[in-house]
């Protein structure tokens, strides 16, 4: 995460925690006057379109108290979906076993993008299988991290 990313992390989740749910993440997409920021939500019991829409309340009104982005944008919050990004190391953990999709910041081995088997995550560190191959990736150094979805 950027440190836009980690402050708006901060700076929300208390709001969010406040109303029963947990903030998995926040993703801030810059594009000018369509700059979208993204902020995903879960709950043991799932997330309802009432839900994101009480979570978008209390984040706009934290969000235009301490206005932390000098830039136009959208603002949308939704449950993590099936392809459920990964932020936090214990999103690693609770992911060991499914397919996951990330791109690092600095190259690993020549490459930044690994698409495999999510075998381990511990120490900060996560093993994923690409091709038969085992790579070792530092999750401080992943810049996104996604559930890859499986139909069978």
């Amino acid at each position: 995460m950027s440190r836009l990313e980690d402050k708006l992390t901060e700076m929300l989740e208390p709001g969010v925690e406040a109303l029963g749910f947990e903030l998995v993440g926040v993703e801030f997409v810059r594009a000018g006057k369509h700059s979208i920021l993204r902020v995903f939500i879960d709950h043991e019991n799932g997330i309802t379109v009432d839900d994101c829409a009480d979570v978008s309340h209390q984040a706009s009104a934290i969000l235009d108290v301490e206005d932390p982005i000098n830039t136009e944008y959208n603002l949308e919050v939704s449950s993590p979906g099936m392809d459920r990004p990964l932020f936090k190391e214990k999103h690693y953990v609770a992911s060991i076993g499914e397919v996951v999709q990330v791109r690092t910041r600095m190259p690993v081995d020549n490459r930044r993008n690994f698409k495999g088997k999510l075998l381990a995550c511990e120490n900060g560190n996560v093993s994923i299988e690409v091709d038969g191959q085992q790579f070792q990736l530092a999750v401080a150094n992943i810049e996104k991290g996604n559930v890859v979805p499986t139909f069978d």
